[in-house]
């Protein structure tokens, strides 16, 4: 399970810097003026300058892609499936809010903050009900190819 886990932070660094990136090239777009915002101004100023910010920002993402791609392992135990879910969505929450605080990727109030964890809560559903209706729709095609005798066990 170690070297699992290992396997999977280390493909998904690299995926977080990606995602990252273009969250950044979208958010510059969606601005419009030309400008690329590799980083928001608040960070700049904790960091002194901004080539130090994006250095930061960078190595936050890759431990917040390695983070969700270890935690990823949590999927393949024989858990329950609320169990995994709750156990996921709260590794997830303690490794995202650090970054996403420390990254001002979020405002630093309470106001803030429950809104980050709204669209963190809401995001998160999203992708659990469509991961969940995919993997049933799954089972229901390979159990109907059972019953019709043309599933071939490998």
């Amino acid at each position: 399970m170690k070297k699992k886990t290992m396997l999977r932070c280390l493909i998904g660094a690299p995926v977080g810097v990606t995602v990252s990136l273009m969250i950044t090239i979208a958010i510059s777009l969606t601005v419009g003026d030309g400008q690329f915002y590799a980083v928001v101004p608040e960070l700049i100023a904790d960091c002194g300058n901004e080539v130090n910010a994006v250095l930061l920002q960078t190595l936050c993402s890759l431990l917040y892609g390695a983070a969700w791609a270890g935690a990823s392992v949590i999927r393949d135990t024989d858990w329950s499936l609320l169990r995994q879910t709750v156990t996921h969505l709260i590794v997830c929450s303690v490794c995202t809010f650090p970054i996403a605080y420390f990254m001002r990727w979020m405002e630093h109030s309470a106001a803030g903050m429950l809104g980050y964890f709204g669209m963190f809560a809401g995001i998160y559903a999203v992708i659990w009900i469509a991961q969940y209706t995919a993997t049933k729709r799954r089972i229901r095609e390979i159990n109907m190819k059972m019953k019709s005798g043309s599933y071939a066990a490998k």
